[in-house]
């Protein structure tokens, strides 16, 4: 039996700057004696714990340290798991449920030339994880982001090589989109000893006996 944790219920998604800003300071008060790994396995518990009391802003920071660690690793869960720790990989069931969490109007997209800062309450997502939630609402039947996520995937087209985490968001897809599994006919009851017992034959019929004349 699996020893990752449920995904939990939804209470808050944090903006960017928030999430971002706890994390710089929960880096900063890490001991500095500590190996790379050991830094990021205590930095990834604090916020995977935020994310298990139910803010999903801090899923999102979890989700990409994941990926940026199989990255590292060369696709190699096994690797990512042991400096995470167990049961702490970020799995498709909780990327699924922030994806599906993720508030498009909050969601900061900047333009080409745009020099604008982020609003305080915006959410800044990586580019494969937006299209992640635009996939979960484009197959609940969101026309809107049906549009957004085939104009999102022909930009992506042209940097697709480029971009080691677009083959995230394709392993999404092809979980998202798994045909469910068919359903187990129920198994007939065995037939009881009663039933398959061998009901006695009839007697035979007495020959009739001729009348004499």
């Amino acid at each position: 039996m699996s020893d990752a944790p449920e995904v939990p219920p939804f209470r808050a998604f944090s903006a960017t700057m928030r999430v971002d800003a706890l994390i710089s300071d929960w880096r900063a008060a890490l001991e500095p004696e500590h190996s790379t790994e050991e830094k990021e396995r205590e930095l990834y518990g604090q916020a995977f714990e935020a994310y298990l009391e139910g803010d999903y802003g801090f899923g999102v920071w979890c989700w990409h340290e994941c990926d940026r660690l199989t990255n590292a690793f060369s696709g190699s869960v096994r690797e990512v798991t042991r400096v995470l720790g167990p049961g702490r990989y970020f799995g498709f069931s909780h990327r699924r449920a922030v994806a599906d969490r993720v508030q498009l109007d909050r969601v900061y997209r900047p333009r080409k030339g745009d020099m604008s800062t982020p609003r305080t309450d915006a959410v800044i997502l990586p580019q494969y994880q937006l299209l992640c939630a635009y996939l979960v609402r484009a197959r609940a039947g969101d026309a809107k982001a049906k549009a957004q996520l085939e104009i999102a995937i022909g930009e992506q087209a042209d940097r697709r090589r480029a971009d080691a985490f677009f083959r995230h968001f394709e392993t999404f897809q092809r979980l998202l989109e798994r045909p469910a599994a068919p359903a187990i006919p129920p198994v007939a009851a065995a037939p009881t000893a009663a039933a398959t017992a061998t009901a006695p034959a009839d007697p035979p019929a007495r020959p009739r006996r001729r009348k004499s004349s």
